[in-house]
C-alpha cells in the first residue's frame, strides 16, 4: 500500500493542470479586456488634462499695472465772456451781409425763358420756322446785302483775326429794310456757364424766319454777365447776317491773306507795368494803345 501511495503522492505533487481552450480562450479575453478598460481611462484623462493646464496658462489674465499719476481738472474762477453789444456798424454791415447773401447769382442762370403764345393766330417764334426759304429778296435789297466790304470797315484783332464791328451789320440791315423791318427772336433761354454765356436766336425780316444762330460771349466777374447777353446777341446777329452775305469776305481766305498782306503789321509791344513783351497785329493806319508801348 505504501508502494502505491507513494507513486500517487508523487503523481498528485508533480502534476500540472492545464485548462481547455475554450476556458483559456475566455480568460485571455476578459483579462485583455480588462486591460484595455483599465489603460484607456487613464489615457484619456491624461490627454484631457494637458490641453485644460495649457488653455489655463494662456488665458490667465496678466496682474494690472497700477500708476501713481492722478488726473487733475482746473475749472476758471472768472465767468463766461458776454456776446458784445450790437452797434449800429455792425448791424448795418451783417444786414448787408445777409441781403447780399439773399440776391440770386447770376451764374445760376437768368430764367429767362421766352413766353409760351395762347394766341392760336400768333407765330411762336421760340419753334417756328414760318417763311424759311419762301422767296428771295428784291433786286435792289439783294444788292445791299451782297455789297463789296471796304477796307476801312475791318478791324483787326491783336492776334490777326478780322471782323466786322456789330453796329456795321445793324446799319446794312436798317439800310436794306429799314429801321423796324427786321428783328432778332430768342429761341431759348440763355446758359451761363463759369466764363461764358450763349443763346439762340432767330432773325426776323418782313415776318419771315431768314436764319438761326447760337451767340457767346466771355465774361470775366459775374458783374458783367448783362454785358454779355448783349455781346452774345450781337455775335448771334452777326452769324445771322453769314446766311444774307453780309461781310461774307471775312470768311474767305484770299481775301484774308490779301488783307492782312496790304493792310496789317506785326509789332512788338511791351506792358507798362508788367514789362511783358509779345508780338501783336495791327493796322497799318493804327498806332499802339496803352498799357502797351512798342518796343524793338
Amino acid at each position: 500500500s505504501s508502494s502505491r501511495a507513494a507513486p500517487f503522492a508523487y503523481r498528485a505533487r508533480h502534476r500540472s493542470f492545464t485548462s481547455s481552450p475554450s476556458v483559456s480562450a475566455f480568460s485571455n479575453t476578459y483579462t485583455r479586456a480588462a486591460t484595455t478598460a483599465t489603460s484607456t481611462p487613464s489615457s484619456t484623462t491624461t490627454t484631457a488634462a494637458k490641453p485644460a493646464t495649457a488653455t489655463a496658462t494662456s488665458t490667465a489674465p496678466r496682474p494690472a499695472t497700477t500708476t501713481g499719476t492722478v488726473q487733475r481738472t482746473f475749472s476758471p474762477g472768472f465767468p463766461a465772456k458776454e456776446p458784445p453789444v450790437p452797434t449800429l456798424r455792425t448791424t448795418s454791415v451783417d444786414s448787408t451781409s445777409d441781403a447780399a447773401r439773399r440776391q440770386r447769382s447770376l451764374t445760376d442762370g437768368l430764367q429767362d425763358q421766352p413766353p409760351e403764345i395762347e394766341s392760336s393766330s400768333a407765330i411762336d417764334w421760340t419753334r417756328s420756322y414760318h417763311g424759311l426759304g419762301e422767296g428771295s429778296f428784291t433786286p435792289e435789297q439783294q444788292e445791299l446785302l451782297l455789297a463789296p466790304l471796304e477796307y476801312d470797315d475791318v478791324e483787326v484783332k491783336p492776334d490777326g483775326l478780322l471782323y466786322l464791328p456789330e453796329i456795321k451789320y445793324r446799319r446794312i440791315l436798317n439800310k436794306t429794310f429799314g429801321p423796324g423791318g427786321w428783328g432778332l427772336a430768342p429761341r431759348g433761354e440763355s446758359i451761363v456757364t463759369g466764363k461764358l454765356i450763349t443763346r439762340e436766336y432767330g432773325l426776323i425780316i418782313q415776318g419771315r424766319l431768314l436764319s438761326i444762330a447760337r451767340g457767346e460771349q466771355q465774361y470775366f466777374d459775374p458783374d458783367g454777365i448783362p454785358t454779355a447777353t448783349e455781346g452774345c446777341k450781337s455775335n448771334a446777329l452777326m452769324r445771322c447776317c453769314k446766311d444774307l452775305g453780309i461781310a461774307s469776305e471775312l470768311w474767305d481766305p484770299r481775301f484774308i491773306r490779301k488783307f492782312t498782306k496790304e493792310v496789317t503789321k506785326e509789332v512788338w509791344v511791351e506792358h507798362a507795368v508788367t514789362k511783358k513783351k509779345k508780338k501783336v497785329v495791327l493796322r497799318k493806319d493804327d498806332s499802339v494803345k496803352y498799357p502797351f508801348k512798342e518796343t524793338k
